[in-house]
This record gives structure tokens, C-alpha cells and sequence, in this order.
């Protein structure tokens, strides 16, 4: 029985450290995961993103850190961290030999559940993830997306309140990823705390509720998607012209401006805000210049992936504000 309550993290990390021989993988890391969310863990290949869910999986063992996993001290008591969580690797865990209820009911005896029991949660299993027309066949005739649906099956087959996904779409079709997001979003509804690793900047977008990024084994921000957008500087407003002397007009006027002139464009820097969008908006009436065209342009997360492990330069200030 794990002890978290709904107010009490469902991971919490602290100096998190692991070395193999002179290669510092994890130097310090602290984590905090609330229950019920979507934490996502992003990096460069390298970063250490798997050392550390191998660690909080119990798979591996950290050189120093104080680690609580579902309420329990991860060095003092690891069977019942165990039974608090769920792995799905990089790497199906999926049998190809056998099929896919075959599968399911193995999971179920490896959780020394009935036979009726195993029974049970395997078709409410299947079924959920529509994988019921397919359960006889044999896994290697799987798609991409149906195999990994059904290694995630597998995974809920104990019931986890914790699961670690460590990149759960990478090489599925667009279609595939989707169906698993929605997958995620319904497990996290349920109560479920989902670790997310991911190469896809767009799903951590999509589905998390914070976002850690982890590079040359120290966290080098963490917060909401929108709180690390806001690190990288360039969001802009871009206003473009069919009329010449209008475009013109509006470069003369306007301070601050980097002009195209081939394109007969403006770029304004803003934030977006709508403060800002009313301001431009209200200038552009008042002096009677008329444009055909505005967009506005904010970072992402590629933009702050870029600066946070490419060394684009972000004041340091505010990487520890958002921390």
C-alpha cells in the first residue's frame, strides 16, 4: 500500500547522483512529481534520461540522493516502490512468439493474480486499448502502435499509480502517437502520475504538466511549458504590406522594427500579450496604416531546447526564476 496522499509528491528527488567509472551521468539532480500529473524529463541523447528512470524504477541503483517514490524510501524499501509502479521501456517488453492475450496473462501471473482475476483484467484490458480482435493473433503480426499499445497494457496489469514512460512513441506514425496521447491523458484522469521521456518536443508540449530539461546530468530548467517558452527571447509580431508607401510608412514610424523590405514586412519584438497585440492594433488605426497581414510568432519548446542545450545564451537569472 503506497502512502502518498493527494497533496504529497508521487516522486521527489533529491541530489540525485550516478556515475559509471570518470562519466558523471546524474550530477545532483532534484526532482519533484506531483501526484496525479504528467511529469516530462527532456534532454539530448546522453542527458541521462533513462539512468534516471532505471534508478526510480529500481532497475539501477544511485550512488547518492535521497529518493521517495509513491511514499516509499527507495533504498530502505524497493518491493514496495515496485509494486507502486509501472515501466514501459524504449523497448517493447512484448513477446512476439506468443499472442497478445497470451501476453497479458503472463503479466497477470507474473503479479500473482488468480486466474479468474488474471482473466478479468486481461479482457477489460484489451479491450480498453482495442486491442480485443487481435488478441489471438500473435504479437509479431502487431503494428507499431498496437504493439505498444499493448506493452502499456501490460504495464497496467498491476494497477500502478506511477508509470514510467521512457520515449512510449518513438517510431509509431502520427496517427499512433495521437492514440497514445489520448491513452495518457486517460490514465492521468483516472489519478495515475505519468513520467514521461520523450525526443518529441511537441508531445511534452501537448501533455505535460511540467517540464524538466536535463543536460550533461544537471537540470538546467524546469517549469510549465508556457513558463520555459518564456526563457528564450524573439517572440515577435510580424506585419506585412501589399502597399509600398503603407509599408513605408509604417517602418518610418514604428522604433524598433527589423524591415524585409523584399517581403515588405515588419518584425515588432513582443511577447504576445494581448496589452502588446492592442498597442500595435491601436497605432496602426490612429495612424490610418492599414496592414494585410498579422501574425504573431512565440518561442517553443524547440526554441528553448536549442538555447538550454545548444549553448544559446539565456540569462542565468532567469533560468532560476522559473526553477
Amino acid at each position: 500500500m503506497t502512502t502518498t496522499t493527494p497533496h504529497s509528491p508521487a516522486i521527489a528527488a533529491e541530489g540525485l547522483r550516478k556515475a559509471y567509472g570518470d562519466k558523471v551521468v546524474l550530477d545532483g539532480v532534484d526532482l519533484t512529481v506531483p501526484t496525479g500529473t504528467v511529469f516530462s524529463l527532456l534532454g539530448p541523447n546522453g542527458a541521462g534520461k533513462t539512468t534516471a528512470v532505471k534508478i526510480l524504477s529500481t532497475l539501477v541503483t544511485a550512488d547518492a540522493g535521497t529518493l521517495r517514490v509513491g511514499g516509499h524510501d527507495l533504498a530502505a524499501d524497493p518491493q514496495s516502490v515496485r509494486a507502486a509502479i509501472g515501466v514501459t521501456g524504449q523497448f517493447s517488453a512484448v513477446d512476439g512468439l506468443i499472442t497478445g492475450e497470451e501476453n497479458m496473462l503472463l503479466m497477470a501471473d507474473l503479479h500473482h493474480l488468480s486466474r479468474s482475476e488474471g482473466r478479468r483484467v486481461t479482457a477489460e484490458l484489451l479491450e480498453r486499448f482495442d486491442l480485443v480482435e487481435a488478441a489471438k493473433k500473435p504479437a509479431s503480426t502487431y503494428s507499431g502502435g498496437m504493439k505498444r499499445r499493448l506493452d502499456i497494457a501490460m504495464t497496467l496489469v498491476g494497477s500502478p499509480r506511477i508509470i514510467f514512460l521512457d520515449e512510449p512513441t518513438t517510431g509509431l506514425d502520427p496517427r499512433s502517437r495521437h492514440t497514445m496521447w489520448q491513452i495518457i491523458r486517460e490514465l492521468v484522469a483516472d489519478g495515475v502520475t505519468v513520467f514521461l521521456t520523450t525526443q518529441y518536443l511537441d508531445e511534452a508540449d501537448e501533455l505535460a504538466d511540467r517540464i524538466a530539461v536535463l543536460n550533461n546530468g544537471k537540470i538546467v530548467a524546469e517549469g510549465t511549458a508556457e513558463e520555459l517558452k518564456r526563457l528564450v527571447p524573439g517572440g515577435h509580431v510580424r506585419l506585412r504590406f501589399s502597399d509600398p508607401d503603407a509599408y513605408q510608412s509604417a517602418a518610418t514610424a514604428l522604433r524598433e522594427v527589423t524591415r524585409d523590405d523584399e517581403a515588405l514586412a515588419l518584425q515588432i519584438p513582443s511577447g504576445g500579450s494581448q496589452r502588446e497585440l492592442r498597442s500595435i492594433l491601436d497605432w496602426l488605426d490612429a495612424t490610418g496604416v492599414e496592414a494585410d497581414e498579422l501574425t504573431v510568432h512565440t518561442p517553443d519548446l524547440d526554441d528553448v531546447f536549442f538555447a538550454l542545450t545548444g549553448g544559446t545564451d539565456i540569462p542565468q537569472q532567469t533560468k532560476e526564476n522559473v526553477r
